[in-house]
């Protein structure tokens, strides 16, 4: 007989791929305030140099996020968090080529592009993160019946 499986056994459920681009959307909304606000504030800084440091700051809280909210993940913050950063860089990468070939190659209108190139790297992004940042990597052991 089957003993019935224990409560804190169950995985928690995320909200998924509307969470995910809620969250992606606010927070991309949220450092470009900060990053503007900044830029303003202290002119003496290079204003690139500025929306770098405003976009890392944002890495954690978004990670944080995105671990409860969008993958319900219960993965330890010691696998999640290299693995979140380095699918962030990732993501840098495959933005940066996707606007080359779309701009580039294709020479698709500014809009047309942009909106394509935002489309492929959330979509890339969330199966990568579901599939491996916030994935918990579990061993089954054999058990006798």
């Amino acid at each position: 007989m089957h003993a019935p499986p224990e409560q804190g056994a169950m995985r928690p459920t995320g909200g998924g791929i509307v969470v995910f681009l809620m969250i992606g959307a606010c927070a991309a909304a949220s450092c470009v305030v900060v990053s503007t606000g900044l830029i303003w504030v202290l002119p003496m800084v290079e204003s690139w140099l500025v929306s770098a440091f405003c976009y890392a700051a944002f890495i954690v809280p978004v990670y944080l996020l995105h671990r409860r909210f969008s993958f319900g993940s219960e993965a330890p913050h010691g696998q999640a968090l290299p693995r979140y950063v380095a699918v962030q860089m990732m993501a840098l990468g495959l933005a940066t080529m996707f606007s080359l070939l779309l701009h580039g190659t294709f020479a698709l209108p500014s809009l047309l592009a942009a909106i394509l190139v935002i489309a492929l790297t959330s979509g890339l992004n969330y199966l990568v993160l579901r599939a491996w940042a916030f994935n918990r990597e579990r061993r089954l052991e054999a058990r006798p019946a």
